[in-house]
């Protein structure tokens, strides 16, 4: 079972909130400002924070600056995971995957049947990491966000969060990077 070692030294990490939404700005997105709130609570680093609209492009271009900025170590974005048309978050971002983090759908799939039912099979909720960045696309309801932010992604950016968690993994993430910058 999970616990935390109050041993350990807390660690703050560095997160950057994307908000997908053709309908908000920074001053209406809701769901934006309680990832901020609940990122900054933690006693983690807000870096960045945007909001565009539901392009692909758009979507794609902020993300890859944000995953090649040394100083961001985790993106959430929220909003443009559903069905419709204009939903297109996943596509814009899967591509940018190295590694899928398959068990974060599964997992927040878990945790909101629990709030919601069978309504979660309408979120394509993912994750997955990009040159050492970890990106979580989330939906855009503040509900959400919470059940994300509260349930997966707080305790795995807690590095006295056991038996493991993402912090401690943090230094090694680009092993292979540098790997092949040794052999060039």
């Amino acid at each position: 079972m999970s616990r935390i070692d109050e041993t350990l030294p807390f660690i703050p990490v560095r997160f950057a909130v994307l908000a997908v939404s053709d309908t908000r700005s920074l001053d209406t997105d809701k769901s934006g400002q309680t990832l901020a709130d609940r990122i900054v609570a933690a006693g983690h680093e807000l870096v960045e924070r945007a909001i565009v609209p539901d392009d692909v492009e758009e979507i794609r271009a902020i993300v890859s600056c944000w995953i090649a900025e040394p100083t961001i170590d985790a993106i959430i974005t929220t909003g443009g995971t559903g069905f419709t048309g204009r939903d297109v978050t996943p596509e814009a971002i899967e591509p940018l995957f190295e590694k899928r983090m398959e068990g974060f759908s599964a997992v927040f799939h878990r945790i909101s049947y629990d709030k919601i039912g069978t309504s979660t099979v309408q979120s394509r909720a993912t994750a997955g990491l990009a040159n050492a960045t970890f990106i979580f696309v989330i939906p855009g309801s503040t509900g959400a966000c919470k059940d994300a932010f509260d349930g997966i992604i707080a305790p795995q950016f807690d590095y006295r969060h056991q038996p493991c968690n993402f912090v401690e993994i943090m230094p090694r993430l680009d092993e292979h990077l540098k790997r092949g910058k040794l052999r060039a």
